[in-house]
């Protein structure tokens, strides 16, 4: 498995990957995405940011995830400090001929390298109180359930908050 930062050229696999998630998530019950996001301009945001990564396995793009530090003001919800600086993982999907190979977790170890070089020692993440898949993931790459929250630009969803706190020397 291969990890980069994502470029433009990606953008196609990138939305296929999503077009393939997003019926599969509704029909587990999971609404946190819908046809129209994440879409293409909110990749290409990614993108100018250099915050996109993605997962290549056999030369092809198997995942997506943005790696930012970027918090949404309802993360104050959450059982953490919400002043502390992370690294938060935005968008991750892995397409579903691919899952269960390590790609998500390959993501969230990108994460980790990150919140490394930068200096910080936190990592954080929310899914949909309904994605089971990745209330199951998470707590098995160490991540702590810290919490429900809400989300103004989600209205009616619930989302589950995890954080991985690294020692000193970024592990």
């Amino acid at each position: 498995m291969y990890l980069r930062r994502a470029t433009t050229a990606d953008l196609p696999a990138i939305l296929r990957i999503v077009r393939r998630v997003v019926p599969l998530m509704q029909a587990a019950g999971n609404f946190q995405w819908e046809a129209d996001y994440p879409n293409e301009a909110v990749f290409r945001v990614d993108i100018e940011r250099e915050q996109l990564w993605v997962a290549e396995l056999e030369g092809q793009v198997a995942g997506v995830a943005a790696l930012t530090t970027d918090q949404d003001p309802e993360y104050a919800q959450a059982d953490w400090d919400a002043a502390e600086p992370a690294v938060v993982t935005h968008r991750l999907a892995v397409d579903p001929e691919v899952q269960g190979r390590g790609v998500a977790a390959a993501l969230l170890q990108q994460a980790e390298q990150l919140a490394a070089e930068w200096g910080l020692r936190s990592l954080r993440v929310n899914t949909n109180s309904e994605n089971k898949a990745t209330q199951q993931l998470f707590p098995k790459l160490g991540y702590r359930f810290a919490g429900e929250i809400t989300l103004a630009f989600r209205p009616g969803l619930r989302f589950y908050c995890y954080e991985k706190r690294l020692d000193a020397a970024g592990r």
